[in-house]
């Protein structure tokens, strides 16, 4: 597909989304905010828009679309203030369903796929666990032979769409003594007998998102759902961390643009000493700042979106621009509340949305701290 083409294949699908969006979550998101989770049927309703998987092959119900899509429609949802939805379907479409097609076998992709695309499954990612966040090689699940089948046993934490989840994308040592290299991946069924989930876990921010705490006792698995060859599962997560931290990146920046958009109508609006305040010099420069740095970081996240595309998007890159353009929507958020003053402090001001959903981002998908160690490799070496 030409540029030409990919582009208006976007254009298409962001009005769609847009479209889509404003009619099944808008008129519904404060009262889910309160509930601190979407319904259930939201993915059914997704899914029947044809807004799930875009970018999964057309062979399994997906509309063959590039990631680019997918990344868009992340986007719209991250501007439109949903970043706690935003996370859940981030997570269903940039990284399970990716999972699967670049990683599963034709069995598998035609048992799982298609349901991912109608909203009939939910998938999530579980490798963080209590005592290992972004080391992922400390992880303790571990899964043993029994026969043709693998027992799994162990627990996760803070696991996004862990409540809603059909399929779980499991990580867990197969092999003790090899450390990292001993990790497999497992395509575990939410609904099979000795998978718990806890109760939805309360968090400052994001409350949309369903996150969860699972535990797995004795989980019988059958050998086909093994993702990938036994022991490759660290690998297999090390060569996706890069689509999951662009898709990060796309929330930091589209949220940004979002808390923006209605700050600056805010202060067109809001008088204070007889003039709008956006005629205050201080508010014009520190909407200049923010607008400079969103700018700078929307740049950068193109050229590292183009590489992916391309096949040449390196973690370290990658790393570079999950650590810039979270750091820069915290500094966004926080610099656009202070403009709405005490209004920006209650949660009737959309902007307290986009200011606690913003904290997790230098957390999750490796903290800011594991980033720049990161970098600093590419740079130095170990």
């Amino acid at each position: 597909m030409n540029q030409a083409a990919d582009l208006d294949e976007l254009s298409l699908f962001r009005d769609m989304a847009r479209r889509a969006f404003e009619q099944e979550i808008t008129p519904h998101y404060e009262q889910w905010e309160a509930d601190k989770m979407v319904p259930r049927a939201l993915w059914h309703r997704l899914g029947d828009a044809g807004l799930l998987g875009p970018d999964v092959e057309e062979q399994y119900g997906g509309a063959g679309a590039s990631p680019h899509v997918t990344l868009a429609m992340i986007e719209e949802l991250s501007a439109m203030g949903f970043g706690g939805f935003a996370s859940g379907y981030g997570i269903h479409n940039n990284i399970v369903a990716p999972y699967l097609s670049r990683h599963g076998t034709e069995e598998q992709k035609a048992h799982w796929l298609p349901r991912m695309v109608t909203g009939e499954v939910v998938g999530a990612l579980a490798m963080t666990e209590p005592g290992a966040g972004s080391d992922v090689q400390s992880i303790r699940t571990h899964a043993v032979r029994d026969g043709d089948d693998w027992v799994l046993n162990g627990s996760k934490i803070f696991i996004t769409n862990g409540i809603h989840a059909d399929l779980v994308i499991v990580a867990a040592i197969t092999d003790p003594g090899k450390g990292a290299k001993g990790t497999s991946l497992f395509l575990v069924d939410a609904h099979a007998p000795g998978f718990e989930k806890s109760r939805k876990i309360d968090k400052i921010g994001q409350h949309t998102s369903d996150t969860a705490l699972l535990f797995f006792n004795d989980v019988r698995l059958p050998a086909e759902a093994l993702l990938g060859e036994e022991n490759s599962g660290f690998i297999i997560m090390m060569n996706e961390l890069p689509r999951e931290r662009l898709g990060i990146a796309a929330q930091a920046i589209a949220a940004s643009e979002g808390a923006l958009d209605i700050t600056v109508q805010y202060v067109q609006e809001r008088e204070a000493f007889g003039q709008k305040i956006g005629q205050f010099q201080n508010t014009r420069f520190k909407l200049a700042d923010v607008k400079t740095e969103i700018t700078l970081n929307r740049a950068f996240y193109e050229q590292c979106a183009r590489q992916y595309a391309e096949g040449r998007l390196t973690a370290d890159t990658a790393a570079m621009l999950k650590l810039a353009s979270c750091e820069m929507q915290c500094r966004v958020a926080d610099q656009c509340l202070q403009l709405f003053g005490g209004y920006g402090y209650t949660a009737e001001y959309p902007i307290s949305r986009f200011y606690v959903d913003a904290r997790i981002q230098t957390i999750y998908g490796g903290s800011s701290e594991i980033m720049r160690e990161l970098v600093a490799r590419s740079i130095l070496g170990r």
